[in-house]
């Protein structure tokens, strides 16, 4: 596959490779894509957040935020960094 880039885009490679940054054309190109592929990944996590939040609303299932509602997620939140979370049945030693 062959790729254009623009002027501009050439420039900012070969400035990445000539400070040391970057070995080759491939590599620049190669993290470029990455953070791409990163950042499509997380907005479609955020595309299917928003949709389960709409299908929420539209079932009735929704919550207004308020000040009060905001406290009350605050406090949940508390509780849970606090409580140990469910790691399955407890175990409890027992002697011989």
């Amino acid at each position: 596959m062959q790729i254009d880039l623009t002027p501009e885009q050439q420039e900012f490679v070969r400035q990445a490779i000539e400070s040391g940054r970057f070995e080759r054309p491939e590599d620049v190109v190669q993290a470029a894509m990455t953070l791409w592929v990163d950042r499509e990944r997380r907005r479609a996590e955020i595309l299917t957040a928003v949709d389960i939040a709409r299908a929420s609303i539209r079932s009735g299932e929704s919550i207004e935020i308020n000040q009060e509602s905001m406290r009350a997620l605050a406090e949940d939140i508390k509780i849970s960094a606090v409580l140990p979370r469910d790691s399955g049945p407890e175990i409890t030693p027992t002697s011989s």
